[in-house]
């Protein structure tokens, strides 16, 4: 890969211990040649109000856009709640869609990747979150599918991806979205 790619990971859920931010540290471990994934916490940005960016974007949420911007691509790992993506994660993607004419989401290639205890793989969030990025014009990766179901039997008490087909999926997936990337950016 001649030139290097950076991506911006984050994952849908504050708890430090989610399967889904383990599956960020497993995608860390599994990137391609030429490849960065500098990871980003969610948890400092405040929930969306107009009143609030009326008066300026707050700090995390500027921070959050700059990082956007700055990222060839994006990585989002999303768990699944009632059948779609988190508040956490919306409201996040929210924020950074504001103002649309100038998000830093427009045109950025995009993996989606999601776990869950639930024997579906966070199939449904993951629909919702291509839905929500048609709004953004975010450019996610058709495949491969990266969902990791029934994950408490799929990482060990350290937090660490024991399952190696779920391994091969991020790989496949983080090489995917260097080719993807690299086609965009021509």
């Amino acid at each position: 890969m001649a030139d290097r790619i950076h991506v911006l990971g984050f994952a849908g859920s504050l708890r430090k211990e989610s399967y889904n931010r383990a599956a960020l540290r497993a995608a860390e471990e599994l990137l391609p040649e030429g490849m960065t994934l500098e990871t980003f916490d969610l948890s400092p940005i405040p929930l969306y109000n107009g009143d609030v960016e009326a008066q300026g974007m707050p700090e995390a949420v500027q921070h959050f856009k700059e990082r956007i911007g700055a990222a060839d691509a994006i990585l989002v790992v999303t768990p699944e709640y009632n059948y779609s993506v988190p508040g956490v994660l919306k409201n996040a993607i929210d924020w950074a869609s504001r103002p649309i004419t100038e998000t830093p989401m427009n045109g950025k290639p995009a993996a989606i990747m999601g776990a869950t205890a639930g024997p579906w793989g966070t199939v449904r969030a993951q629909l919702h979150l291509r839905q929500i990025f048609v709004y953004t014009n975010t450019l996610p990766l058709s495949r491969p599918e990266v969902r990791i179901p029934l994950a408490e039997q799929k990482f060990d008490e350290q937090g660490r991806l024991t399952d190696e087909v779920s391994r091969e999926l991020i790989r496949k997936l983080l090489e995917a979205l260097a080719v993807w990337t690299a086609r965009l950016k021509a």
